[in-house]
């Protein structure tokens, strides 16, 4: 083989192709040319850009390269006879493709015929019949010797063994004997002769036949076609025992001498396999599989003889005409995944290419793929498209692709086929927690113990893995003046919020915060939810009496005229609750009395009325205990006692409340005595008072002494409110104060309830003491002042 390096040669094509010449049946391994080199690329490049050799459908591949060393090397067995037959040229065509970027550069290798076949013959021994009539000078045709090597490697000469009788003519592919002297059956019945033909080779080859002439009586006439080439066309695929084409031919001669025989010329093994020829009609029908993919055109030599053994050739041309039978192969070149959901529009994911065995329209191309997915093939070079991408990826709407690429073919009817490419999104952490409300609400009772749960937050992130996984944290805020901290905790993974101390309902009844959820991405991400806590009261607070109240040791005593009568507003309790709701729902009861059957107080006002008109049998001295309650759940209570004076001097009062109740029981005595002492000193005294009161009351109207009630206004806690207007007292009290007899020097006011009788504020202020006189009289020469007054709790 080394002899034969002089063949190896390329050559630059001006649309940059590369060529190359080989000989055919070179050895496997040996170096066609350095392909790096010729298209101007250093040695390492091949390796990094991919480079690899493609050819065409499933054609074998005759050549590969040596990326490391750029040489273009014999990786198959070339044998030109089998690829191209007896086609002056033969050129394989390959491809070089390379990515990185995409690059394809045509290759073709000129196989070069080397004298490896011989001449053959069609036959072995060939049989001539001839007439001894024959004339000098006739002519024999021969078939010619097959050469499967072309050029000068094909029959270039033919010779012929040494006779008297016959010599050898060569024009072109024509081979005939000649007779060159006349035949005499009687003298020789039988020639042997052998033909040998010889290629131009070097060295040469050689292959010869023995032809045995048979000399008979005269048949002069040898049959005739009636074309001196036939042509037809059959479709690949045609069926079995179809008539492809019929030749005909005639003999002038009669009886035996006319009768024609057909039979095949020499014609490869392959035609032999496809066609079939009658031997009496001339009919050549299919035999065997046709592939347009396979052979294009069939040649085939016919030969007509007669009954004597004369004999003509024929030309027979079948074209084979292609079906669309071939439908497009999709292959998958290239293929980058993951696919990152954050990468630009036009991204390059694949590369394909599609092929189509195929011919003419029938091999034209179109691919696509499905509308809804975001991706388009782009035409690339030849028959490659790229897969890029049309518009964002979002993996948390779509996390993988099944792309399918749909080749269809222009044939009628078209074919088609498809290939499926499984794209898989990676993710980005493009996406925040999301909180499954826009805000939460949490109730809570007052005084929950620490470490009980409040409530829980839920976010939720569509990422992956880390980028989808969410902790919780609380955000810098006050309680109540405090930091947040304080009061709440959050279990970063559940989201649970937990209480670290209680709540009091008086101190702050609501609060917000914020909780912040952040997933673990890089860079991480996070939103912000607002939660709301209501405080619900809780029944802790015991009821506040603010009246009466005790001073120091002494209680103060409510003076109750001896002429009250029945239903009169001698006293009120009053009284609050820190609490909300019906938790500060208060009522009152009398749980003592000195006389159960003369006082009633009110169940919600507090307010105390008598139940009857005072008598005199009525002891002077009325205590009552009060018990003031809520409406909780589990109720709370205070009690409170009320001292009632019943009499009309206010001495008396004043004395009374000047003297504790918890006297030893010598004071005991030593006020009993004072007491008979004074009873006795004043008798006569009290007697007229009494009468002179009841004088005065004769000329005044009633309401003097109706319900007369002494409230000490510095039991009324100034602007004493209850937030939300939940307060206990929640009604406005109107009360008349008169001045009595000796008042002068008296520290009560006596105010009775507001009625129809009492005149309204606005106008009882604008009295002047000359108004008042005009209205109860001149009585005793004292003036009497009405207020009303208005207790804003």
């Amino acid at each position: 083989m080394g002899s034969l390096a002089v063949f190896f040669f390329w050559m630059h094509s001006v649309y940059g192709d590369i060529s190359y010449s080989l000989p055919e049946e070179i050895q496997r391994g040996s170096i066609i040319g350095n392909i790096a080199k010729d298209i101007g690329l250093g040695t390492g490049q091949l390796a990094l850009r991919k480079a690899r050799i493609d050819t065409e459908g499933n054609a074998k591949r005759y050549c590969g390269i040596n990326l490391s060393s750029g040489d273009l090397i014999v990786s198959e067995r070339i044998d030109r006879e089998a690829l191209c037959g007896t086609k002056a040229s033969c050129v394989i065509k390959h491809e070089l493709v390379m990515e990185n970027p995409m690059e394809l550069h045509r290759i073709s290798l000129h196989v070069k015929d080397i004298n490896d076949n011989s001449p053959l013959f069609n036959e072995d021994l060939v049989k001539i019949e001839i007439q001894e009539s024959a004339d000098r000078g006739a002519r024999f045709l021969m078939e010619e010797a097959r050469d499967a090597d072309v050029g000068q490697n094909s029959v270039q000469r033919y010779s012929l063994k040494d006779n008297e009788h016959f010599t050898l003519s060569v024009e072109g592919n024509t081979v005939e004997l000649v007779l060159d002297k006349e035949l005499d059956r009687e003298n020789q019945e039988e020639i042997n002769l052998i033909l040998t033909a010889m290629d131009g080779g070097s060295p040469p080859k050689s292959g010869t036949v023995s032809i045995h002439v048979s000399v008979l009586d005269a048949n002069d006439n040898a049959p005739v076609f009636g074309q001196a080439v036939y042509e037809a066309s059959v479709q690949e695929h045609v069926a079995v025992d179809t008539v492809a084409v019929t030749v005909h031919a005639t003999d002038a001669d009669a009886g035996i001498n006319g009768e024609v025989t057909y039979d095949f010329g020499h014609v490869p093994e392959d035609v032999k396999n496809t066609f079939s020829i009658d031997r009496t009609t001339g009919d050549i029908r299919v035999i065997g599989p046709i592939d347009f993919e396979i052979e294009t055109l069939f040649e085939l030599r016919v030969k007509a003889k007669d009954g004597l053994g004369l004999s003509s050739y024929t030309k027979v041309i079948i074209n084979v005409i292609d079906m669309n039978d071939n439908a497009p192969v999709i292959d998958l070149k290239s293929l980058s995944v993951p696919i990152l959901e954050n990468v630009p529009v036009g991204t390059e994911v694949a590369i394909i290419n599609v092929q189509d065995r195929d011919s003419e329209k029938n091999r034209q191309v179109r691919c696509s793929i499905q509308l809804n997915a975001p991706f388009k093939l782009v035409p690339s070079i030849k028959n490659y498209y790229s897969l890029v991408t049309t518009s964002g990826l979002d993996r948390e709407l779509v996390s993988d692709y099944n792309i399918t690429i749909v080749a269809t073919d222009e044939g009628s009817p078209p074919l088609s086929s498809s290939k499926t490419i499984q794209l898989t999104v990676a993710d980005v952490n493009d996406n925040p927690p999301m909180f499954d409300e826009a805000s939460y609400s949490a109730y809570v009772t007052e005084n929950i113990k620490p470490g009980s749960t409040l409530c829980s937050v839920t976010a939720g992130d569509p990422d992956w893995r880390q980028n989808g996984t969410v902790v919780y944290s609380l955000l810098p805020g006050e309680v109540n003046s405090s930091p947040v901290s304080l009061y709440l905790s959050v279990n970063r993974d559940t989201g649970v919020i937990h209480t670290l101390k209680s709540f009091d309902y008086e101190l702050f009844r609501s609060f917000k915060f914020q909780v912040m959820a952040r997933d673990n991405g890089s860079p991480p991400l996070s939103s912000n939810v607002t939660v709301s806590v209501f405080i619900t009261d809780v029944n802790d607070n015991t009821p506040q009496i603010l009246y009466p109240t005790p001073e120091g040791d002494a209680f103060k005593s409510e003076l109750v005229p001896m002429v009250t009568h029945g239903g009169s507003l001698v006293s009120k309790v009053i009284a609050v609750d820190g609490d909300s709701g019906q938790n500060a729902w208060l009522s009152y009861n009398i749980i003592k009395s000195t006389d159960p059957g003369l006082f009633s107080i009110g169940l919600h006002s507090g307010e105390i009325r008598t139940q009857r008109d005072i008598s005199e049998t009525d002891s002077m001295k009325q205590n009552l205990v009060v018990s003031v309650k809520d409406n909780g759940p589990s109720p709370l209570s205070a009690t409170c006692v009320v001292y009632f004076l019943i009499s009309d001097n206010l001495a008396e009062v004043a004395e009374f409340n000047h003297h504790p109740h918890e006297d030893s029981d010598s004071k005991v005595t030593f006020y009993l005595i004072i007491a008979l002492v004074c009873i006795s000193t004043f008798f006569l005294t009290f007697i007229v008072l009494i009468l002179s009161v009841r004088f005065c009351r004769s000329r005044k109207p009633r309401l003097l002494f109706d319900g007369a009630v002494a409230i000490p206004s510095a039991y009324l806690p100034p602007n004493y409110a209850e937030v939300d207007g939940m307060g206990t007292l929640r009604s406005a009290y109107n009360y008349d104060a008169y001045l009595t007899t000796g008042s002068r020097t008296s520290d009560f006011k006596f105010v009775e309830s507001f009625n129809d009788n009492t005149m309204p504020a606005d106008q009882t202020l604008r009295k002047s003491p000359t108004d008042f006189a005009e209205i109860f009289g001149d009585s005793e020469g004292t003036p009497e002042v009405s207020v009303t007054v208005t207790p804003q709790i």
